[in-house]
């Protein structure tokens, strides 16, 4: 209030500023203080940061980050935590998964290289209209990568068949091909087959998903980050542009889920 007066009665010219400060017993510093104007630079972070947490629902700050520096912006990941805070932006914290004890006598052959052991799985969904989708997914271990997303209503042994053959002619045959206890991965001509072109079939013990953990943790992304974001009313929208997943760097997280269009298959 003093400040108020003081200000006013230097404004009308009635006194300098010093003789104000010293009538109302106030500090020079603290008088001369005006408040800064808002930073457009934050105000533009803020709203870049509302939109592209709009965008993902799902990502945490530190994904989040990784975005706003694709797009230009020199933050760090600590900054953006507080701003999504004080905007009340926080991505809903999940439930943590109950693991099971006890050590897996399953898990052979540790990827060392590329295409040293491949992993492949199905994942299952529905259109709006009912229509059955099946996803076959195959991911290279050691790089992380998401090497195909074949998509059709039915993925029977000799398609499977197929599709490694296509991927063998574009990368290279995989030592080994990890894999869950399926029929179509267990089926006879499919092992002769895979033999015949020197690659070796790791399967998990039945009931034992842990042990496939590169593809179990890439399909869970792949369904949360799109699948279940997507409306898909016939299989050609689930085929392209829907199914969109790619590895950022070699840490293998699925980000902007983005797969070039030569990985998705029909």
């Amino acid at each position: 209030h003093k400040r108020q007066i003081a200000q006013s009665l230097v404004d009308r010219g009635r006194c300098t500023a010093r003789e104000a400060c010293r009538h109302f017993g106030l500090h020079r510093s603290t008088f001369g203080y005006a408040a800064k104007e808002p930073d457009a630079w934050k105000a533009n972070l803020k709203t870049a940061l509302r939109r592209l947490s709009r965008l993902y629902p799902e990502r945490g700050y530190k994904k989040i980050t990784r975005l706003l520096k694709k797009e230009g912006w020199r933050v760090g990941a600590r900054m953006i935590q507080q701003l999504r805070r004080q905007l009340g932006l926080m991505s809903p914290k999940s439930k943590p998964k109950q693991r099971r004890q006890g050590v897996s006598t399953g898990l052979p052959t540790k990827a060392t290289h590329p295409n040293h052991v491949w992993t492949w799985d199905f994942v299952h969904d529905t259109t709006m209209r009912g229509g059955k989708l099946r996803m076959l997914t195959v991911v290279d271990e050691y790089t992380h990568r998401c090497l195909r997303i074949h998509v059709d209503r039915r993925i029977n042994a000799r398609k499977v068949r197929q599709i490694m053959s296509h991927l063998i002619a574009e990368h290279g045959a995989p030592g080994h091909i990890r894999s869950d206890n399926g029929s179509e991965f267990i089926e006879k001509e499919l092992r002769a087959w895979l033999a015949s072109h020197k690659i070796k079939t790791i399967y998990i013990d039945p009931g034992s998903p842990w042990q496939n953990g590169f593809i179990e943790s890439f399909n869970a992304r792949l369904r949360h980050e799109c699948l279940n974001r997507e409306q898909l009313f016939t299989l050609t929208e689930a085929r392209y542009p829907t199914l969109h997943a790619k590895e950022e760097g070699r840490n293998g997280i699925i980000c902007s889920l983005f797969v070039p269009s030569n990985t998705i298959t029909s």
